[in-house]
């Protein structure tokens, strides 16, 4: 059996700048960080039954790849021409639809695991465009770059992607107590709901490629604002000045509504007003596309009683650390 681990992510500026309908004629600057919780992927050599067994939200038994309902499984085993005889088992340490990039944690875990099985070696550069390959060219999911590059690279990790769609990859590198520092101030609150993320990059995807959509201009200019919070984001977590980057997040969600105006239901809008006035919140945003899943929140003291307050609201805090680390091999027991 092999087992891999990959992380979650959190988006920290630039978030849908990474969309082909964006960065094709712009160019697209995304910041992210990995954070300690993960998804699991275990691949396994079947010696006598030759079907292909998978075991995720669902589970399947099939005789062949064509059979396989998970899209992203089906056409992972097709490119690395792994037909029968395998079982696929996925676990992770948050659910999915909550805006933390698993579909892509789970693409990259699987693509390194069947790399494994092959016995190929595999840089992390190209384990992600691997992974972008199999969502954007060969299923064509309106999706970005960024969830799998995260997921492949861990850390604090810039991706400056070019009109063409290759991708630079650069480490924001921190001191340990400034990292915790960051991580303890930036809080996550699980709102309890969860969505489909392709659902709610659609409509932004389909006005920013079409020039005659009403909304195209809207949109666009918004994304080039979220480009530019993005760039000044960064420099401002690389001169660990953490509240301005927190003041940063409020500029970022003030422009996904504008360009998204339902991206947040409006019992979270309010709550985000509340603390922002009751508890210093400097900013936030719902993390990934919007629409539930996580909440994330800057606040630079007084973290109790914020906590207690949300938790009235029935929304529980993700304690977590920034993870240095990307997707790794965590146990090879085929050997």
């Amino acid at each position: 059996m092999i087992i891999t681990r990959t992380p979650f992510r959190v988006t920290l500026g630039g978030g849908g700048t990474d969309l082909p309908s964006y960065y094709s004629r712009y160019g697209g600057l995304v910041f992210a960080m990995g954070i300690t919780s993960y998804m699991y992927v275990m691949v396994n050599h079947r010696v006598i039954d030759r079907r292909i067994i998978l075991h995720y939200s669902q589970s399947e038994t099939v005789e062949t790849i064509d059979e396989i309902r998970h899209d992203l499984v089906r056409e992972a085993l097709r490119h690395h021409d792994v037909t029968d005889a395998v079982e696929i088992s996925s676990v992770a340490d948050l659910p999915a639809g909550t805006g933390v990039g698993s579909s892509g944690s789970f693409i990259v875990g699987l693509l390194l695991a069947l790399h494994h099985y092959r016995r190929d070696f595999v840089t992390l550069q190209a384990l992600a465009e691997e992974a972008c390959h199999l969502e954007l060219d060969v299923l064509r999911k309106r999706v970005g770059k960024q969830d799998q590059y995260a997921a492949a690279f861990g850390g604090l990790t810039v991706l400056d992607i070019a009109s063409g769609g290759a991708v630079r990859v650069e480490r924001v590198v921190l001191g340990l107590s400034a990292l915790a520092d960051l991580a303890a101030n930036t809080h996550l609150y699980y709102t309890g709901s969860r969505r489909d993320a392709l659902a709610w990059l659609a409509p932004q995807d389909t006005a920013m490629a079409d020039d005659r959509d009403a909304r195209h201009g809207v949109v666009a200019e918004s994304l080039h604002r979220i480009k530019e919070i993005g760039a000044r984001s960064i420099e401002a977590i690389r001169d660990e000045n953490f509240d301005r980057w927190g003041e940063l997040l409020d500029e970022h969600w003030r422009q996904k509504r504008r360009m998204v105006p339902n991206v947040s239901p409006s019992r979270v809008d309010a709550i985000y007003d509340e603390v922002r006035t009751r508890f210093g919140v400097l900013g936030g945003k719902i993390v990934g596309a919007g629409g539930g899943g996580f909440l994330l929140l800057y606040c630079p003291r007084g973290h109790k009683p914020l906590e207690r307050f949300m938790a009235e609201q029935g929304m529980p805090r993700l304690h977590y650390a920034v993870e240095p680390h990307g997707a790794k091999l965590v146990g090879d027991f085929s050997r």
